[in-house]
């Protein structure tokens, strides 16, 4: 086949469209396949720094008692080996944390607030049960929340989301292969005429077909080049605003290298999903009309 030959089937152009088409595509795909690799990082991020940690709570009207029995509870956690670090919380960090809430009346010394222990647990399976027997036998009514259980839903939350985008990713990949289908059907169709002409001149179906397949991995290559490009650059704003956020949630919604390896893949893997699809859809159209 000549260089001639193959722009006698590019003439129409009808499939320039597609190229646009598949940038829009490719751009919600590596927003997806971004969202998808951070919220999953996030998830980990998040249950890895809960892992293993607690909150004693000691709550008494009567602040000696309450600070004999803080007292008494943090020396028996950190002699127990269901716990690898107990440290209390001060007064002026309570107060910061009332702040929102309280305004200045958190810093007020008469206000009756809990004591607070920070417990790192042990890697053993009992280690949370015995630090609240531990806690109730020394201090009744004290109460002991592990920081995992307090937001379990906002793991499950980033996990969902995590699959929603897969699922997007999916069909996304899913609608780009169906307009490369229709771009290669179109295309047959719109130069069915100079198809055969050939076929009387020798050409095979196979040739026929890698034209075709050159030409849809061309438009495909721009359209991949435009938007994955726009994806990147997209990407890479969200990721700074998330890193200076000041959030340490947010701040774990990152790609880390491997995850910008598979955004940055994803252009060229489309652009060979697109060539793939392409031949495949010729060929099989070719056998059945032509």
């Amino acid at each position: 086949m000549t260089a001639a030959t193959a722009r006698i089937l590019d003439a129409a152009r009808q499939g320039r469209a597609m190229a646009w088409v598949l940038a829009i595509m490719l751009f919600l795909t590596v927003l997806a396949t971004a969202a998808g690799i951070g919220t999953a990082r996030a998830a980990a991020a998040l249950g890895q720094a809960l892992a293993g940690r607690a909150t004693v709570q000691i709550v008494d009207a009567d602040p000696a008692a309450r600070t004999a029995a803080a007292a008494r509870v943090l020396a028996a956690l950190r002699q127990s080996s269901a716990v690898t670090g107990a440290t209390p919380v001060s007064r002026q960090e309570l107060a910061r944390l009332l702040g929102p809430w309280l305004g200045d009346a958190a810093r007020d010394a008469d206000l009756p607030v809990p004591a607070l222990i920070d417990v790192d647990l042990a890697d053993r399976a009992d280690a949370i049960d015995r630090v609240r027997a531990l806690a109730a036998r020394l201090a009744p009514g004290a109460r002991v929340d592990r920081h995992g259980d307090a937001l379990a839903a906002v793991g499950r939350l980033l996990r969902l989301l995590t699959l929603l985008a897969a699922a997007l990713v999916a069909l996304m990949t899913a609608a780009s292969a169906a307009v490369i289908v229709l771009a290669a059907r179109s295309g047959l169709d719109a130069h069915r005429g100079t198809i055969e002409v050939m076929h009387g001149l020798g050409a095979t179906d196979v040739q026929v077909a890698r034209l075709f397949q050159r030409r849809i991995a061309r438009d495909a290559a721009l359209g991949a080049c435009v938007g994955g490009v726009a994806g990147w650059l997209v990407v890479a704003g969200l990721g700074m605003q998330a890193s200076g956020s000041g959030s340490q949630l947010l701040g774990g919604v990152t790609l880390g290298q491997g995850g910008w390896g598979a955004v940055i893949a994803l252009p060229f893997a489309f652009v060979a999903l697109a060539a793939l699809v392409a031949r495949r859809a010729i060929m099989r159209t070719m056998g059945r009309q032509l």
